[in-house]
């Protein structure tokens, strides 16, 4: 099956386009077998709270895309993403029509430990309250650690990376402290911090810090030398050298080493919240293991799913925005 890239424009008019979208019409189809499924094929041991919904959101869905397909001229020129998305719309109902398969009808994956996707639905219609309070709070602790974590690897790598002596007081503290993981020094730091959430963000912002001070060094020690010559020619003192040259040829790295810290500090938060907090998605994680309510387990994991790739993608917004000259090098 072969896919056109979402920037992909059709030049050709509109008429010469086929009348259907024929993977709109399969995608139909499988949506509607995932409902028909779901409303019609006996639970294996107990009936599923929103199973009806469930089956009438697939139903709808499979109605959408029926429509879709038979208005193929009307909009396939203007949304080249949504026909790129077409293998996904398809494979996403087979996917959840084997989740509910092994779970709610045939029972191959037991009860508790594994539950079908309207258990969900359940856990955030009846628990949502809680779950939205902890992922605020996973946010504020994250988001604390990860900008205190994100300047202060800044500042030391831009320093190492700018003067030789700093260089030589900091490179050895971080080659011992840096590879170091940060859940290692846990004890040690809910017994020097005054409280639990410090030693979280303490935490968070030293897995944010040792990327970000690498890439940052290694980005100013990569500038051409020649810049600064020139720059010193046209009359550029040290601080037009550092934020006129250093810091802007240096960015493409920081944003990598912000990318890397991001990614260190999810781990660390679950870690944190799991061990000294009374509120977050850790936390959460951890209460609804103790409690044999792996629904809220796995609502909890998709939850933190979505946060982590949303900030992620954030970041690459912001990332375009601020080094337009390299937009769309990275892809995520």
């Amino acid at each position: 099956m072969q896919m056109s890239s979402p920037e992909a424009v059709f030049d050709r008019p509109a008429r010469l386009l086929p009348p259907l979208w024929t993977q709109g019409v399969i995608a139909a189809g499988a949506w509607l077998a995932s409902a028909a499924i779901t409303q019609y094929w006996p639970d294996g041991s107990r009936l599923w709270p929103y199973s009806q919904l469930w089956a009438e959101c697939h139903a709808g869905i499979a109605l959408l895309l029926l429509i879709l397909s038979l208005t193929f001229r009307q909009w396939s020129l203007h949304l080249p993403r949504l026909k790129y998305a077409g293998a996904w719309l398809i494979a996403l109902p087979v996917l959840l029509s084997v989740w509910q398969l092994l779970t709610a009808k045939l029972l191959i994956l037991p009860v508790p430990f594994f539950a079908p996707p309207q258990a969900l639905i359940q856990v955030f219609h009846d628990d949502w309250p809680r779950l939205f309070d902890s992922l605020y709070h996973s946010l504020s602790l994250l988001l604390s650690g990860v900008v205190l974590g994100t300047l202060a690897g800044f500042i030391a790598g831009l320093a190492i990376g700018w003067s030789p002596r700093v260089g030589y007081w900091m490179h050895p503290l971080l080659r011992i402290l840096g590879p170091l993981p940060a859940t290692a020094l846990l004890p040690l730091c809910f017994f020097l911090f005054p409280t639990s959430h410090d030693a979280s963000v303490f935490l968070i912002a030293l897995a944010t810090w040792f990327p970000v001070t690498v890439l940052t060094w290694s980005g100013v020690a990569a500038i051409d030398t020649s810049w600064y010559d020139v720059a010193r020619t046209l009359g550029g003192n040290s601080r037009f050298l550092i934020l006129r040259v250093a810091i802007p040829a240096a960015l493409p790295s920081v944003f990598v080493g912000l990318f890397m810290g991001l990614g260190a500090s999810f781990s660390v938060l679950i870690v944190a919240e799991m061990v000294g907090v009374k509120s977050g998605i850790g936390f959460y994680l951890q209460w609804a293991q103790g409690w044999a309510a792996y629904p809220n387990m796995y609502a909890a994991l998709l939850l933190m799913a979505l946060l982590c790739s949303g900030l992620i993608s954030l970041l690459f917004l912001v990332r375009n925005r601020v080094l337009r000259w390299q937009k769309g090098t990275m892809k995520w």
